[in-house]
């Protein structure tokens, strides 16, 4: 017999960690390779994890709730012998998100942050986990502080729960002893030394809603990206008179003949891939002092969830797709990400996104850079409004169908001009729209 690790698989290029959900199986339980053994979250999509061998689960290193480093061992499996051998794949065998974490096999993990505990103890040292660290930097809970929060997890561990049930606690206290102290706090409290004073406490009739999961993982990633990307947003006006009138007059026949129904969005990905040919710098990524520029044109359209949250789905190679391919991936995507049908490779690898913010009646915005990109569009809605039209017989008035583009850019490679540049290429793209093109 001897014992197999089964690491935190890579799920993407950007993902660091993820949160461990459920364990779907106890220690001593029996497993059976590919067999889901656990549901991890990372801030893109939710996933199962099969076991790498087949045989009994021998030690469960984190519990559910517990954030965890890509790479890391989370559990131990006890195999035959000759099951071992047969555990380990090949390289040529195709499972490379989870044999690429596999490198990192021999490297435990060991949290960053430890402490004695207190006496009584035999002063065993304490762990915690990132998610806990991170709760209590937030709430401003000192390690001192921390210390002395009772811990029922495994050798006294603080969890998750012990955490907030503390936060929840000392929240109410301060409302019940300390309330001459409120219009003070109120008043010194500032987004500096937010971490280091108690809970706020508000006056009149407010609702507090605690944020999920994703939308605390969406909203560090828009301020890290604040953090990370210098931002410039450059507007330019779109007349898509030619393409709307297009699909208007084809879209009865495009569904009948390829079973899907076509949206303006891969027309708008068609036209930025053949823009991003023009100008690759679009497509790239920063590494340091380089520009890593992206051959694979692999384009990200930010989806909204029945939850109100907002996850990426990403076109690879969307350069190689006709427009009925663009249209089945565009649908088969969203559909995929409304009904948590999303895989972890379906949104991962994007080189450039596009939102459309049209589809909730906004007519711009200013979206925020999905890094490591270095670029991201935003539609707006298309609206029939009065213009002027030049002739050489002259200038006249029509209705056409007008709409606002926007491109967020990273200004630390991307100038301005560059920017514009690319952003007035696109709007020539959807104006000079073939009206006569077939299907």
């Amino acid at each position: 017999m001897s014992l197999v690790d089964l690491v935190m698989p890579k799920l993407g290029e950007s993902i660091m960690e993820a949160t461990i959900l459920k364990w779907h199986k106890n220690v001593g339980d029996t497993i059976a390779q590919d067999e889901t053994l656990l549901d991890i979250a990372t801030d893109k999509v939710d996933s199962e994890v099969p076991s790498t061998a087949g045989g009994v689960l021998e030690q469960i290193l984190f519990k559910e709730n517990d954030v965890v480093p890509i790479g890391t061992i989370i559990a131990k499996i006890r195999v035959a012998v000759k099951n071992a051998a047969a555990s380990t794949p090949a390289p040529s065998t195709p499972q490379p998100q989870y044999e690429e974490a596999r490198i990192v096999e021999e490297i435990p993990y060991q949290p960053q942050h430890t402490t004695n505990v207190p006496s009584g103890n035999n002063n065993k040292i304490r762990f915690y986990s990132p998610l806990v660290l991170n709760i209590a930097q937030n709430e401003g809970i000192s390690m001192s502080e921390l210390e002395n929060i009772p811990g029922t997890g495994q050798d006294g561990r603080i969890s998750k729960k012990d955490i907030l049930n503390y936060v929840s606690s000392r929240g109410s206290a301060v409302v019940e002893h300390k309330p001459a102290q409120t219009a003070r706090v109120m008043q010194e409290e500032t987004p500096a030394n937010r971490s280091t004073q108690m809970p706020m406490v508000y006056e009149g009739n407010v609702e507090i809603v605690e944020m999920d999961r994703m939308r605390k993982l969406i909203a560090k990633h828009m301020v890290d990206s604040k953090h990370t990307s210098p931002h410039v947003t450059s507007f330019a006006e779109c007349d898509v008179t030619n393409l709307a009138l297009w699909r208007e007059r084809i879209k009865k026949e495009f569904e009948k003949r390829e079973g899907e129904k076509i949206t303006f969005t891969p027309l708008f990905i068609e036209a930025v891939v053949k823009c991003i040919k023009k100008y690759p710098w679009l497509s790239s990524s920063v590494d340091g002092d380089r520009i890593i520029i992206k051959k694979d044109l692999n384009i990200g359209m930010a989806t909204s969830l029945p939850s109100g949250n907002l996850i990426v789905p990403v076109i690879k190679n969307a350069d190689q797709l006709n427009l009925s391919g663009l249209t089945k991936r565009v649908n088969g995507l969203a559909n995929a990400a409304r009904t948590g049908k999303l895989r972890p490779d379906d949104t991962s690898g994007g080189t450039f996104t596009l939102t459309n913010v049209g589809t909730f009646g906004s007519i711009m915005g200013t979206p925020i850079i999905n890094q490591p990109q270095v670029a991201i569009m935003a539609i707006g809605a298309i609206k029939k409004r009065p213009m002027v039209i030049e002739t050489p017989q002259g200038d006249s008035i029509a209705i056409r169908h007008m709409m606002y583009v926007s491109l967020s850019y990273d200004h630390r490679i991307i100038d301005g001009a560059l920017g514009a540049t690319f952003l007035n290429a696109f709007c020539k793209e959807l104006e000079n729209f073939d009206v006569n093109r077939t299907i």
